[in-house]
């Protein structure tokens, strides 16, 4: 409210003094007055009174308007912290509510939010394929009774299985002469790629099938593999895994999964494949090709790692090398594919050969012509060029363990650490 005049209690507002002059002035003495009447100045505005009291009210008005100003102040600087503390918990309330969203996101990506597994997707998609009239309902229930036979085995169905591709690259590149100088190949593999249950996450497991696919061709591991000697299905390999963690091997990655796979669409990776080939007694490590080490990040290290690993004791003459080694499990972000082979040009440049669980059956059995002219193999090449992720890792399979190696190397995924190519 406006200061009030100490004579009448007029409002004056700014005006006051200019008020009571005109007004009150004979109450007032003026500057300089000279009839010897003793004159009190306001020590705030030097304003002359002819008496004490009229000063002394001056003076209060001055102070309370002192005050009432203050006051706002006060009340103006606590209305603005209430108002930063306000924007500090929306803000807070909002980065929470983003945090759970993405927590959300990253669960619904790696197959962690409840949403069910290989068996539920699969009836979904076929659902939706009858929706659409892409599929016949008769068909629909045959392929029902097909899975639930599969999930009830624990076998899986080989609908999503090529074989022979190669046997038939090693004919290819025998009749080839072009650009290859020498192609060194993996022993005999099976190509196995998504299905309607897996779409979007089974990339791992397709890997570890076909992996699995090439080291039961092989009498070294007869006796690691007596209790598997059938491709084992999706929820079979989830069920694996989860032996493999009961049995103590790498607890963080299993706190990770909450330790339970089956029945999720939960992503694995080179740690899981790492603890299940060792949980049956197959000797594997991980190699972690944690940066580029080449130019555009690209990773020329990891392909010489992999010649090294074909090509060592594989040293003949020979154009075409059909080793006895294993594939590659690959793995970065996102996506896992099998190394089956790498070609070296005649420039010298390297180039890898990979079976991708994206590619479908149809496109692998173009591999399978005698008279291919090599357009196929578009699929499979990848040249140093094309793998330019932040960061590589692979699992490389290289004989037996015992049952004490197994117990140490058990002992050992407790702080599981990959070996780092610098």
């Amino acid at each position: 409210a406006p200061p009030e005049c100490p004579f009448c209690g007029e409002a004056a507002g700014r005006e006051l003094e200019e008020h009571v002059r005109e007004r009150h002035g004979h109450l007032l003495g003026a500057p300089g007055a000279g009839n010897g009447e003793q004159l009190y100045e306001c020590p705030m505005c030097s304003l002359t009174c002819t008496n004490i009291q009229i000063l002394e009210e001056h003076v209060d008005l001055h102070l309370e308007e002192h005050n009432f100003s203050e006051g706002g102040n006060i009340r103006d600087l606590e209305l603005a912290q209430q108002l930063q503390t306000e924007e500090n918990e929306w803000q807070r309330s909002e980065e929470e509510k983003r945090e759970r969203e993405e927590f959300k996101k990253l669960q619904r990506q790696y197959g962690l939010d409840n949403s069910g597994g290989f068996k539920q997707q699969f009836l979904k998609n076929m659902e939706r394929e009858v929706d659409r009239g892409r599929m016949q309902p008769f068909e629909y229930h045959k392929r029902k009774a097909d899975m639930m036979e599969s999930l009830a085995s624990g076998i899986d169905d080989g609908k999503t299985k090529t074989s022979g591709v190669i046997e038939a690259l090693c004919k290819y590149y025998q009749n080839d002469n072009k650009d290859v100088r020498r192609v060194w190949l993996s022993a005999g593999v099976d190509h196995f790629h998504s299905s309607l249950g897996d779409r979007g996450w089974g990339c791992g497991y397709r890997n570890f099938q076909m992996l699995l696919s090439s080291l039961l061709q092989n009498s070294f591991y007869n006796d690691c593999l007596r209790d598997t000697t059938l491709i084992p299905s999706i929820p079979k390999i989830q069920s694996m895994i989860e032996d493999a963690w009961r049995e103590g091997f790498d607890p963080h990655g299993a706190s990770h999964f909450n330790n339970r796979l089956h029945g999720s669409k939960a992503w694995i990776g080179a740690c899981e494949i790492y603890s299940l080939l060792t949980s049956l007694r197959i000797k594997c490590q991980i190699i972690d090709f944690h940066k580029p080490t080449g130019p555009m990040g690209t990773h020329p290290r990891l392909f010489e790692w992999i010649l090294h690993y074909y090509s060592t004791d594989n040293e003949g003459g020979a154009k075409v090398v059909c080793t006895s080694k294993p594939p590659i499990y690959l793995q970065h972000q996102g996506h896992s594919r099998t190394v089956v082979g790498i070609e070296e040009k005649k420039n010298k440049s390297l180039c890898l050969l990979l079976f991708d669980p994206g590619c479908s059956s149809q496109q692998m059995q173009k591999l399978l012509k005698q008279n291919s002219d090599g357009t196929g193999l578009k699929l499979l090449r990848k040249f140093v060029g094309s793998l330019k992720e932040k960061q590589y890792q692979i699992v490389a399979v290289d004989g037996v363990l015992t049952l004490e190696e197994k117990a140490a190397r058990c002992r050992a995924s407790q702080v599981l650490t990959s070996e780092k190519i610098p």
